[in-house]
């Protein structure tokens, strides 16, 4: 189950080092000299740690990747926030939902 999480490696330039990291377990971290070394340290952590959880009687997350997602959430902004994006979205000629949806996945990238 641990090789369906979300793994990242990044360069530290506090550290001076590359730091593997698990989305779904935003506590844990691991520094290496290279980025193999990262991933592959930090995801023998995660092993280790879903190990010690369920010898502890508790359930580790669910993989990010397992989960089943519908593409529809409900966002609350400002009303003026809101007046300005439906204004921007009639401009462009398109709908409110396709702006949003085009900013958000620019953002996600």
């Amino acid at each position: 189950m641990h090789d369906h999480y979300t793994y990242r490696v990044t360069w530290s330039p506090e550290d001076q080092m590359y730091v593997g990291l698990c989305t779904e377990f935003p506590s844990l971290s691991w520094l290496a000299a290279s980025p193999g070394k990262a991933l592959a340290s930090i995801r023998k952590l995660v092993v280790q740690t879903i190990q010690d959880m369920r010898d502890n009687g508790e359930i580790p997350p669910e993989p990010i990747a397992d989960r089943h997602f519908s593409g529809k959430f409900q966002v609350r902004v400002p009303p003026e926030v809101h007046r300005k994006l439906v204004a921007r979205a009639t401009e462009e000629g398109v709908s409110l939902n396709r702006l949003v949806s085009a900013k958000l996945a620019e953002e996600s990238l």
